[in-house]
């Protein structure tokens, strides 16, 4: 499998794939929206997402993340604001324990859409591993031949976008089924509240210190 300007295309698809099933906030952030309100928000959260990765494959192509590489204050702004984001929505989702019930649960569902798209933007656009993934990740695959980089860069990070993207709706249908299929114990969707806004959390304070 070859592409003008591409070394190894076939390999930096089974990379990519390989990369999207890797456990991370992205991916459960996805399982968690698809498990609670079902398929369709499951489904809009792996497009959020995938808008997300879309920031960093732009910055990647104009060069705006070899500042963020390079800089270590840019850097850690990037990188805390990410876990402060990640920590707020791990305690609004153990808040909401609290105050879960029937009318509060129905108002989610009708307003669940837009806010599971922006903040599945934001998960995704404010780590700034990601930037650095793709930093390491698609120079690699860059023919030292190719006449516009910045071109192949873009189609790249496009690809591995649009089969993470793939990847992500399929992750976010099996699960919706699983959850279905529970519905009917009750203690469910408090346990996985927890269990999300625990590891919410625990991913926030991960990010902002041991990375």
């Amino acid at each position: 499998m070859s592409f003008p300007g591409v070394t190894d295309l076939g390999l930096f698809i089974i990379a990519g794939l390989i990369l999207n099933i890797t456990p991370g906030a992205d991916l459960l952030y996805i399982t968690s929206r698809s498990a609670a309100l079902g398929k369709k928000a499951g489904m809009i959260a792996a497009l959020g997402i995938g808008t997300g990765c879309m920031v960093h494959v732009a910055a990647a192509s104009l060069g705006f993340s070899m500042i963020l590489a390079s800089s270590s204050l840019v850097f850690s702004i990037v990188k805390y604001l990410g876990a402060v984001y990640l920590i707020y929505l791990g305690i609004h989702t153990l808040l909401s324990l609290k105050n879960s019930n029937s009318e509060q649960e129905k108002q989610l569902q009708q307003t669940a859409t837009a806010q599971i798209f922006r903040q599945a933007i934001l998960i995704n656009a404010l780590n700034p591993k990601v930037a650095l993934f793709f930093m390491a990740l698609l120079p690699q695959f860059v023919s030292a031949e190719a006449s516009h980089p910045s071109l192949i860069f873009f189609f790249l990070g496009v690809l591995f976008t649009v089969n993470g993207t793939v990847i992500n709706i399929l992750m976010a249908l099996s699960t919706s089924i699983v959850g279905a299929k529970l519905q009917h114990l009750s203690v469910l969707p408090e346990l996985m509240k927890t269990m999300v806004g625990t590891l919410f959390v625990a991913l926030g304070i991960r990010l902002a210190f041991f990375s």
